[in-house]
């Protein structure tokens, strides 16, 4: 009987974490529910991650995962006076093996990267790279600081 092979490589986009401590909270999820994370990272209005993703896994329940469990973490440990929770939705954009290192580059070099351009205008430009019709209304509120 022939068995399912596969490499998935995916990077979601979502908004507004608290950096080290969250990245690596959002990390050890992405590990513990049998996913390999690659890289976390981003800057103060939202992250990048880079997930080898099993075809036995749907992307939505484990974004859901993620941001259920990291907004847990994050209101726990108090890194804000009221309450935190993430926008709805996210982006995600899938990535051939020979272009992990270009991506996990990209991820790792947010801080450079948003000196120069907004988070809409990043995510707009993915939007566009990746030929996705869209609708305005949809998008992210965009809090950029």
């Amino acid at each position: 009987m022939a068995n399912t092979f596969s490499q998935i490589y995916i990077q979601v986009v979502l908004q507004k974490p608290w950096r080290n401590e969250v990245f690596k909270y959002m990390a050890g999820i992405i590990t513990a529910k049998g996913q390999k994370s690659i890289i976390v990272n981003g800057v103060a209005n939202h992250v990048h991650v880079l997930i080898g993703l099993s075809p036995s896994v749907v992307l939505s329940d484990l974004v859901r995962d993620i941001k259920n469990n990291s907004s847990r973490f994050i209101n726990e440990q108090n890194f804000l006076k009221s309450k935190f929770s993430w926008q709805e939705g996210f982006g995600s954009f899938s990535y051939g093996y020979s272009q992990i290192e270009s991506v996990y580059n990209y991820i790792l070099n947010q801080e450079t990267h948003h000196s120069k351009r907004s988070f809409r205008e990043e995510y707009l430009e993915f939007l566009h790279n990746f030929k996705v019709d869209y609708d305005e209304k949809y998008l992210f509120d965009w809090n950029e600081e």
